[in-house]
């Protein structure tokens, strides 16, 4: 049996998310400095700009601020289905297995998910097709929606290229089915890509982006949409708890988390090296298209515990161990990482 070590004063790096990081001091300032307003009653005049900003960056009519990514998610799914409908999302999309249920406890939606036959993380335009069917008697189950989720976060934050985005909005266009994209890294599939954000929402109803994976803030993540259904979503924000007041203090971190949106083609290239570093060691690791990456080990309990006594943080998925590099991390933190692990190169191989 592998026995860890650990060295107490051992400053840990922790790879377990991107939603680790720490607000920035120019994060902090600017929401110690943020006009401020009662959301409820007025809206939030930094709300407003944040809303207002994120809408133009993705091509949609309007935006609305919540909590998190999940609420974000439910209040889409929320507009989309009535009580009932069947929505299809990828295998291990994370509205699937990720938000405890709620788009069927919540939303009334009855999930299906559909194996990536087209990549990692996304199905082929045939599947959609043949999963939405045709119209029926009333008695027969009834089709609504497709969920989309780009990067998808269990497929090893896997990006769906533009190309591949357009055939499947539009076999779920044909199919008369709604389209919701959970994009809370969309920011990074289009840094992936080197496209600006909007073009990879082409075509969708609505989409969900996130503040907090990648980008630094605290918390908080926008729904997007025309601008009525954002109306229905304020409603159905305060109907869900999201009653916000001086929200502006969440929206000024918001806004300085968005001009870091440049920055994030640098957490790319510290996964990359991370990657290029274990397969050094003879782990397997793949060539990860984004901030994420899956490593599969014989043992994913024994590898976390030998991990976090070298002082490395992460998680597991499946088989796989899970390291995500971010913006409070420098090449020079990887490398450290990379020192750490290579005594335990044996135990993650399984020589």
């Amino acid at each position: 049996m592998f026995e860890p070590w650990l060295n107490l004063e051992m400053r840990p790096i922790d790879l377990r998310s991107d939603t680790v990081t720490k607000p920035s001091p120019e994060m902090r300032a600017a929401m110690a400095e943020a006009e401020v307003g009662d959301d409820v009653l007025d809206r939030d005049p930094t709300l407003a700009r944040l809303e207002e900003r994120v809408a133009d960056l993705l091509g949609m009519e309007a935006a609305l601020w919540v909590p998190s990514g999940c609420m974000g998610n439910l209040i889409a799914l929320m507009l989309h289905l009535r009580r009932g409908d069947r929505f299809l999302a990828p295998a291990q999309a994370h509205v699937l297995g990720s938000e405890l249920g709620t788009g069927a406890w919540l939303a009334g939606g009855m999930p299906e998910a559909l194996p990536w036959e087209g990549g990692p993380g996304r199905p082929t335009p045939a599947q959609v097709t043949r999963a939405a069917g045709a119209p029926g008697p009333y008695y027969t189950l009834r089709t609504t929606l497709l969920c989309l989720e780009n990067t998808h976060n269990f497929a090893g934050g896997t990006v769906t290229p533009l190309a591949d985005h357009r055939v499947l909005v539009g076999a779920a266009k044909a199919a008369r089915l709604v389209v919701h994209l959970d994009g809370a890294r969309l920011w990074h599939a289009a840094a992936a890509q080197g496209l600006p954000p909007a073009a990879l929402t082409e075509g969708v109803d609505t989409v969900q982006v996130c503040l907090s994976k990648g980008l630094g803030a605290p918390m908080g993540s926008l729904v997007c949409g025309p601008k009525p259904a954002m109306a229905e979503a304020r409603r159905l924000r305060k109907m869900l708890g999201g009653g916000v007041r001086q929200g502006g203090v969440m929206g000024a971190a918001g806004l300085v988390a968005l001009d870091y949106l440049p920055s994030l083609a640098e957490d790319h290239a510290k996964t990359r090296r991370l990657a290029e570093g274990l397969r050094g060691f003879g782990i397997s690791a793949p060539v990860p298209e984004t901030n994420i990456l899956l490593a599969p080990v014989p043992d994913a309990a024994l590898a976390l515990q030998a991990l976090e006594g070298a002082g490395v943080r992460a998680l597991p998925v499946g088989s796989a161990i899970r390291f995500i590099p971010h913006r409070d991390l420098t090449l020079a933190d990887i490398d450290e990482a990379l020192g750490r692990i290579e005594p335990l190169a044996p135990l993650l191989r399984g020589a």
